[in-house]
């Protein structure tokens, strides 16, 4: 409530080591600046009750501060977390953007179906087919079940002894 009027400067972003940042009950309009999302350390925003318009910039920080209030009375604004969608965003999505997103998604589950079955039988194909290396496997893991359990009974044995 400080009466400021006009626009929030576009070098907000330069101010690293904001962590709290109050704007309410202004007369401030225009965007909110991209480069408020760049403020790392800020952990308190407040730019209700003001005439902003525009898409809430995405931003590290900003997604991290997802409560609404902090944009409300600031009916033209739009974007997450706000309910109201931007008319940019409904019109951006083509048909080339959907093919794109269908081919990187199938090229990502062959890929990882591919790495999982070469991880897999590297290691227990491996064991299957060298025995002396599938005895060594099993039984350094013996070993470490025994050395655990001995660690486990002297921590046991001193405590044991210190309350006696």
């Amino acid at each position: 409530m400080n009466h400021l009027i006009g626009r929030i400067p576009e070098k907000i972003g330069d101010l690293h080591m904001l962590e709290s940042f109050d704007l309410s009950m202004n007369e401030l309009s225009g965007p909110i600046p991209e480069g408020l999302s760049s403020l790392t350390f800020l952990s308190h925003l407040n730019l209700s009750f003001n005439n902003l318009s525009g898409k809430i910039p995405n931003g590290n920080q900003l997604q991290t501060l997802n409560d609404s209030s902090i944009y409300e009375g600031n009916s033209l604004l739009c974007g997450p977390p706000l309910s109201t969608k931007c008319l940019e965003d409904e019109t951006k999505p083509s048909v080339a953007n959907k093919k794109g997103r269908g081919i990187e998604s199938i090229s990502f589950y062959i890929s990882m179906v591919a790495g999982f079955i070469v991880g897999f039988w590297g290691v227990c194909g491996t064991l299957i087919i060298k025995t002396s290396w599938r005895h060594a496997y099993f039984r350094s893991f013996d070993n470490l079940k025994d050395k655990i359990a001995v660690f486990v009974m002297v921590k046991i044995v001193r405590l044991l002894r210190k309350f006696k």
